[in-house]
C-alpha cells in the first residue's frame, strides 16, 4: 500500500531527494524510552519526546517501539492525527512492506471511516444514562423507604447492574466520543464511573490501552496477569516479568496452591474481583507518577467512598449490610466473567506484540460471544469482541454490521475467527483454567512469598 499522502513527498517531488532512508534494522536498534522510534505507512517517527504526554500513555508506544506501528496507530486514531506526527519525522524506511491481511484490513478500516461509521455513536450513550439514573433513584427508595430485607437485598443487586452499566459506558467512553463534545464526555466519565463505581477512568485506561495493544501476551497484557490466583498457561510458571506492573509473576508455593484449584476457585472469586479492582484504581490515582488530572479523578473516587458506605450505613443491621454489599458485588461480578470469556481461552505469547502482525493477532487472542441482537445490552458490545479489538473506536451500535466483513477477512486469509454461545464460552475457560491448573500441581515452585497479603493485593483480577 503506498505511504500516507499527507507524512511524506512522494518520490517524484523534488523534496523526496532529501528523505533520509532507514533500514527496518536500525529502527530496532531505537526501542527505549530514551530512544523510541516507530514506523507509521513506512514513515519513521522519533516520538521520544511526546511519550510523557501521549493521550493514551506510554506504555502502548513503548510497547511498540522500534517496528511498524502503523495498524495499531490506525485503529487507535483518526485521520485527523496524522498530520501532527510531522514534526516527529526523521525519515523513510527503506524496505517497507505490508502483508496482505494488513492491506485488507486497512482498505476496510478506510471504508468505514469513509461511511462515517466513526462518528455515528447512536442513541445508546442517552439511553444508558436515563436507566443508570432511573435505577439508581429506585435502589435510593428501596433503601430509604422500605424496611422489608427483601426490598434492601434488591436494591443491592440494583446497584451492582448500575455498576455493570457504568462499566459498559466507561470502556465506550475511553474508546471514542459518546456525546460529541469532549469536556461534555469527561463529565460522564467522572460521574458515571469514578463517583458511582469507585474505579478511575485514569487507571482503566491505562490498562485498557495496554491490553489492546498486546492482546494476550502473557508478559505484556495486564488482563492475562492475575498470579497467584489464575494463570492461562503453563508458560506463567516460569517468574516471568510483568511489563505492566514492573514486577515479577512469581509462581511459588501459594500461586501453585491457588492455581491448582484455580477452575473450583474462578467463579467465588469474580464474586468479589471488585474489591481488588478498587484497591488497584487507589493505587494507581495515589501512587502512579502521571494521573492526567490526578485531583479530580482522585476526588471522583473519593464521592464513591462518600455515599456508598453511607447508603450501606442506613440499613437496620450488620446483617442486612453485609448481604448488600455482597448482593451488589455478585451481580457485577457477572461482568468479570464476561471479561475473562473474551481472553482466557484464546491463544496467547511470551513477548511485546509486532506490529505488523496487527490483525493476526487481535484475531487470535479474541473470542466472539454468539447471541441474539436483544441481548446486546447484556454482554455491552463484548460480544464482538474481535471487531471491537481490530476498530476500538467504532462505536458498539455498528459491531453487529462490520462483524459479517471481518468474518470474510478472516476467511480469505486463514486466519481464525472463533465465537461460541455463552455457556459453551464459560465451559471453554473452565477447561483452559482446569488444564493449567493440573499442570500447575506438577510444576516446581519457587520459595514461599514474603508478603501474601501484598501479593494479593496486587493481583488484577
Amino acid at each position: 500500500m503506498p505511504p500516507s499522502a499527507d507524512a511524506m513527498p512522494a518520490p517524484g517531488d523534488a523534496a523526496a531527494a532529501d528523505v533520509r532512508m532507514i533500514s527496518s534494522k536500525e529502527l530496532r536498534a531505537h526501542a527505549s524510552p530514551d530512544d523510541l522510534w516507530i514506523s507509521i505507512s513506512g514513515d519513521v517517527y522519533d516520538v521520544t519526546p511526546w511519550l510523557p504526554h501521549h493521550p493514551g500513555g506510554d506504555l502502548p508506544l513503548i510497547t511498540l517501539a522500534g517496528q511498524d506501528a502503523t495498524d495499531a496507530f490506525a485503529a487507535y486514531h483518526p485521520p485527523s492525527a496524522r498530520p501532527l506526527l510531522r514534526r516527529f519525522l526523521v525519515g523513510r524506511l527503506s524496505d517497507y512492506t505490508v502483508s496482505p491481511a494488513s492491506a485488507d484490513y486497512r482498505r476496510l478500516l478506510a471504508q468505514l471511516s469513509s461511511a462515517g461509521l466513526f462518528e455515528r455513536v447512536g442513541p445508546t450513550p442517552k439511553v444508558q444514562l436515563a436507566i443508570m439514573a432511573t435505577l439508581f433513584c429506585a435502589a435510593l427508595y428501596l433503601v430509604l423507604a422500605c424496611a422489608t430485607a427483601s426490598a434492601h437485598l434488591l436494591a443491592g443487586g440494583l446497584i451492582g447492574f448500575i455498576w455493570i452499566q457504568s462499566g459498559w459506558m466507561g470502556h465506550d467512553s475511553g474508546h471514542h466520543r459518546i456525546t460529541g463534545h469532549p469536556l461534555l464526555d469527561r463529565v460522564v466519565q467522572v460521574l458515571s464511573g469514578n463517583c458511582l463505581t469507585g474505579l478511575s477512568i485514569a487507571w482503566w485506561k491505562c490498562n485498557h490501552n495496554t491490553h489492546h495493544i498486546a492482546c494476550n501476551s502473557l508478559d505484556h497484557d495486564p488482563d492475562l496477569q492475575h498470579m497467584p490466583l489464575f494463570a492461562v498457561s503453563p508458560k506463567l510458571f516460569g517468574n516471568i516479568w510483568s511489563y505492566f506492573y514492573r514486577r515479577t509473576l512469581a509462581f511459588d508455593a501459594a500461586s501453585k496452591f491457588f492455581i491448582s484449584y484455580q477452575h473450583w476457585t474462578f467463579y467465588p472469586v469474580m464474586c468479589v474481583a471488585r474489591i481488588n479492582l478498587l484497591t488497584q484504581s487507589a493505587l494507581f490515582v495515589l501512587t502512579e507518577k502521571r494521573v492526567p488530572q490526578r485531583f479530580l479523578e482522585i476526588a471522583g473516587v473519593a464521592a464513591f467512598w462518600a455515599w456508598y458506605p453511607l447508603l450501606v450505613s442506613c440499613l437496620p443491621n450488620w446483617w442486612e449490610r453485609v448481604a448488600f454489599v455482597l448482593s451488589s458485588f455478585t451481580i457485577c461480578g457477572i461482568q468479570h466473567v464476561q471479561f475473562c470469556l473474551n481472553h482466557f481461552s484464546s491463544e496467547v505469547y511470551v513477548g511485546p506484540p509486532k506490529g505488523n502482525d496487527w490483525f493476526e493477532k487481535q484475531t487470535a487472542g479474541t473470542l466472539d460471544i454468539l447471541c441474539s441482537p436483544w441481548m446486546d445490552w447484556f454482554h455491552g458490545g463484548l460480544q464482538f469482541q474481535i471487531e471491537h479489538h481490530l476498530f476500538p473506536r467504532l462505536p458498539r451500535c455498528h459491531l453487529r454490521k462490520v462483524a459479517p466483513y471481518v468474518r470474510d477477512l478472516c476467511k480469505k486469509h486463514g486466519l481464525p475467527y472463533s465465537a461460541a454461545s455463552f455457556w459453551d464460552a464459560n465451559v471453554l475457560t473452565w477447561k483452559t483454567l482446569r488444564a493449567a491448573a493440573l499442570q500447575a500441581r506438577n510444576a516446581t515452585s519457587g520459595a514461599a512469598p514474603k508478603n501474601l497479603v501484598w501479593e494479593a493485593v496486587n493481583t488484577h483480577g
